[in-house]
């Protein structure tokens, strides 16, 4: 049996500004959205967006932003804003909501789902303006979501408030429609357009951003006038890659992902950390890290068998095949205009066979000659695995505290392993 490599364990630092208080910096950043504006709040339906995405508080975030508008006058509600993600469907978006810990119950108010959308406007590129209903009929709509790089698209703006009202609130018809606008114009120049209209026509009250740190705390709250979004979205991004986490390596023969999902990354795994933004497969030009080959060992319950992006891996564990819903891949693929995202991997029945695969896959390299990395999933990187390929790096590095020394890895009766971080 091919010997393989062993592993010793890493932890990294990263910049951690946190926020304590977060109900009370939601109050203070909607209290300043208020007196930014001479629009009365009282007596209005708001809706407030919550997203598919595993961001750190969501469900205090906005049961804050619940109550401080019933402290108002106001009739909050939340809107499912997640585009085509949960299949598509109602029933799959409030799933996945409830998976994140925002449900009626701890909101306080009701939570309205439909995949119905209506045409506010023609966008000045020519297409139409896709809104959720119910956002549509509320008498306002405060936008929250995460400021954070994209997977796919660069620029100044990627993902964060715009992109809601973009894809969110667009439902599966606006996401699928404004994804195949894409292949014409920009993403940059499609949700400055869209934006633009959305703030008008749908009475946003404003937004409220979230910024996080590399350790999935949140780091900011800003709330942002509508007339402002358009301006301070860019600078906020520029603060969020500041704070982005990273890989301690920049180049690896290969890359153990312990699970991956929506909740982690529109990607499932995000190509800002692996290194495969502007390719499924491989490093382009000066990107990195720069790593050869991807298994993935299993799906987070949270993403319910949505495994979109899972083509960005080269391997994966048989479980992988056996927890994908391929419906609601396949449906979330196409709508964002990323087919090869439901590419299926090489699959294995153990991880022994798979890691022996990617060993063989490096070359003919000894085995503490190999370099390799072993991460929980993309967002928790501040302990990682590393391979003794690495050893005397690590030791020379200022950044990076050795918490033991290289040992072989532990495979059970079936070949498998325990996950990294249980």
């Amino acid at each position: 049996m091919k010997q393989l490599p062993s592993f010793f364990r890493v932890r990294q630092t990263f910049p951690r500004p946190r926020l304590d208080d977060l109900p009370g910096e939601v109050v203070k950043q909607l209290k300043r959205l208020q007196e930014s504006t001479t629009q009365r709040l009282e007596g209005k339906r708001i809706a407030v967006t919550a997203g598919s995405r595993g961001i750190a508080n969501i469900a205090t975030i906005l049961r804050a932003s619940v109550d401080w508008l019933k402290t108002q006058g106001c009739e909050p509600f939340v809107v499912p804003a997640m585009g085509s993600h949960g299949n598509a469907s109602v029933d799959g978006q409030l799933a996945v909501l409830k998976s994140l810990g925002v449900t009626e119950e701890s909101l306080g108010c009701p939570i309205h789902g439909s995949m119905d959308v209506v045409e506010v406007c023609h966008s000045e590129l020519g297409f139409p303006i896709f809104i959720d209903r119910h956002a549509a009929e509320a008498d306002g709509v405060l936008v929250v979501n995460r400021i954070k790089p994209h997977t796919r698209f660069h620029g100044d703006i990627e993902s964060g408030l715009m992109k809601m009202m973009l894809i969110g609130l667009g439902n599966a018809r606006g996401a699928e429609l404004y994804h195949q606008a894409i292949v014409q114009s920009s993403f940059g120049a499609i949700v400055r357009s869209v934006a633009t209209q959305v703030i008008e026509k749908c009475g946003v009250i404003g937004g409220l951003a979230i910024l996080e740190n590399g350790y999935e705390e949140t780091t900011r709250i800003v709330g942002v006038p509508p007339k402002s979004i358009i301006e301070t979205e860019p600078k906020l991004l520029d603060e969020v890659k500041a704070l982005m986490p990273s890989l301690p390596f920049d180049q690896a023969d290969f890359l153990v992902i312990d699970r991956m999902g929506k909740n982690i990354s529109g990607t499932g795994i995000d190509t800002n950390i692996v290194g495969r933004k502007r390719n499924d497969n491989a490093a382009i030009g000066d990107e990195r890290p720069d790593i050869h080959h991807i298994y993935v060992r299993s799906l987070t319950e949270q993403t319910n068998g949505n495994a979109s992006g899972i083509g960005v891996a080269d391997l994966c564990h048989q479980r992988v095949l056996e927890q994908i819903n391929l419906a609601s891949t396949r449906k979330n693929c196409i709508t964002a205009g990323h087919i090869s995202g439901a590419k299926l991997p090489v699959d294995f029945s153990c991880d022994r066979e798979a890691i022996t695969t990617a060993c063989q896959l490096a070359g003919y390299l000894k085995p503490e000659q190999v370099r390799a990395m072993w991460i929980r999933d993309t967002l928790s990187l501040d302990e990682v695995a590393c391979s003794s390929g690495y050893l005397s790096q690590a030791q020379a590095s200022s950044h990076l505290e050795i918490l033991s020394d290289p040992q072989p890895l532990e495979f059970d009766e079936s070949g498998n392993l325990e996950f990294l971080l249980d």
